[in-house]
């Protein structure tokens, strides 16, 4: 652990050196640079006064050579006055005029001299330009550059005081875990406990955690016990006690398998579901056990089948009937969670052309997408490596989808549904703290039968009247008859803690039914 720290820290100065010495190779180029435009300046400087002397010169040498012309031309008309075939004072008159004007022009010249004078030509001042500008820009560049390097250098330094940080709590961790914690337990002590020896605890122990590795032990020493009883006690008649389990006495044990136990809550479901006139489920529960085994038997098969029930919590069809049987979650759970596995089933079978059973990679990934429309990419990942992909996989490779739907003996369903399952359980909880952040109250607050309707409508658009009121029933636990119509006076009077509202919600079957519409962005 030291040495990995060691290792990084000296990279990390390494890295800083090396920036450091960027930093420095950019300043001396940026120096370099400004000695340059500098000495370009005092180059130009130079050749402009090279520039004004030269043309002061050639007004001088111009203004001699025009006088020596004029010199010539006087003469000449003097000796020959008849070359021209014209009068000479007429002529005279004319160069007098003309000289007049070139005098105007030559002032008007020297007017515009002085005037613009100065002005450096456009080519030469384009060029110069140009210079200028490319020199700016590297100049801009090489800020830039620093700049960069700097913010760098500062997030180097805060990385590296953030993993000094992390050190320093990683080792302070590291000693009050050598300190306090105790070694991990040997599980394979156990193999010679458990009924079925190593090759059952190792399927009973594959992929599962400490926590749920205690389950198990607890439950497989459960199950010794439960067999060596043969009689329970009766629990009364208090107000405390299930209708199911109200008896004085002694109950005989039925000591059934697992399997027998799961096979009955499953044809109790089946009955339930195709049960037109829906009673209690508990008085269900015990009507059905008198159906099947008679009155006689029906209490002890009630006591058996609920110490079974209660022990297993990690069989999915104990966990789930029990949790509807005491009333921690509604049935409508169970019974759309099956009613989606049905979907999904049929619709991987319509996707099955050939009816081989059989689905490429690709075809389930679409049929998973369109059956779940609204779950995020790596959710339908997870599923798909639940489904047997892995990385290597390719799109054609084949899939017996079946086999995904399949349960052992004893109920447990394979990774695929359990995935599943662990999904909608996740998703719930999602969508419920996201409606208790909408709200924005604490879970001691009340909130109003109109607020919760409106942030229910805020996070879930799509949520159509029907659903909508359900949830509302559900969460104020008031018949969907009896519930107020938005608008109404006893709209705002009907009110409930948030924390009880979220309770009724987290039991029932709550999913979401569209996207939350993305706000604009400013």
């Amino acid at each position: 652990m030291r040495a990995e720290e060691r290792y990084e820290i000296s990279m990390l100065k390494k890295e800083k050196m090396n920036l450091l010495k960027l930093i420095d190779k950019k300043n001396e180029e940026k120096i370099s640079l400004q000695s340059e435009v500098t000495k370009l300046r005092k180059n130009l400087a130079e050749e402009y006064l090279h520039y004004l002397s030269e043309r002061d010169a050639r007004k001088i040498l111009i203004a001699d050579l025009n006088e020596l012309r004029y010199q010539r031309e006087d003469m000449s008309l003097a000796q020959y006055p008849g070359i021209w075939g014209e009068d000479p004072v007429k002529l005279t008159v004319a160069l007098k005029m003309a000289r007049q004007d070139l005098t105007r022009m030559q002032m008007e010249l020297n007017t515009m001299k002085a005037n613009f004078g100065d002005v450096v030509p456009r080519r030469d001042f384009e060029m110069q330009e140009k210079t200028n500008k490319d020199l700016q820009e590297q100049l801009d560049s090489l800020k830039d550059d620093y700049e960069e390097v700097r913010k760098e250098h500062e997030m180097l330094l805060q990385l590296h005081m953030s993993t000094l940080r992390e050190r320093d709590q990683f080792y302070a961790e590291l000693q009050e875990i050598q300190r306090t914690s105790t070694p991990r337990p040997d599980w394979s002590k156990c193999e010679d406990v458990v009924a079925g020896g190593r090759d059952r605890w190792h399927v009973l122990a594959e992929g599962k955690n400490s926590d749920q590795l205690v389950d198990v032990l607890l439950e497989e020493i459960g199950e010794g016990l439960l067999r060596e009883k043969d009689f329970f006690p009766g629990l009364g008649y208090g107000e405390s006690i299930p209708a199911f389990l109200q008896f004085d006495g002694i109950v005989e044990n039925k000591k059934p398998t697992k399997k027998d136990v799961v096979n009955i809550l499953k044809d109790a479901w089946k009955e339930r579901i195709a049960e037109e006139q829906k009673e209690k489920f508990p008085d269900f529960f015990f009507n059905f056990l008198e159906r099947r085994f008679g009155p006689s038997d029906a209490m002890a098969w009630a006591y058996t089948i609920f110490e079974y029930i209660k022990l297993f919590h990690s069989n999915e069809v104990m966990n789930q009937f029990y949790a509807v049987l005491m009333g921690k979650r509604k049935e409508s759970v169970y019974i759309k969670q099956k009613e989606t596995i049905a979907q999904l089933l049929k619709e991987m079978t319509h996707a099955d052309s050939q009816n081989e059973g059989l689905l490429t990679m690709e075809q389930l990934s679409t049929v998973l997408r369109s059956t779940f429309p609204f779950k995020k990419d790596e959710k339908i990942q997870e599923l798909m490596e639940a489904g047997g992909w892995h990385p290597s996989s390719s799109n054609a490779d084949l899939v017996n989808y079946r086999l995904l739907f399949m349960e052992d003996e004893e109920g447990q369903s394979v990774p695929f549904l359990q995935k599943l399952w662990e999904q909608y359980l996740n998703e719930k909880d999602e969508y419920l703290y996201e409606l208790k952040q909408e709200l924005g109250l604490e879970l001691h607050d009340k909130v109003t039968l109109p607020k919760l309707r409106e942030a229910l409508m805020t996070i879930d658009p799509s949520l159509d009247k029907q659903t909508l009121n359900g949830y509302l029933s559900q969460a104020f636990q008031f018949p969907v008859t009896e519930l107020p119509e938005e608008g109404e006076e006893k709209e705002e009077g009907t009110v409930i803690q948030l924390q009880t509202a979220l309770e009724q919600l987290q039991m029932s079957d709550v999913r979401r039914m569209g996207p939350r519409e993305q706000e604009p962005a400013t």
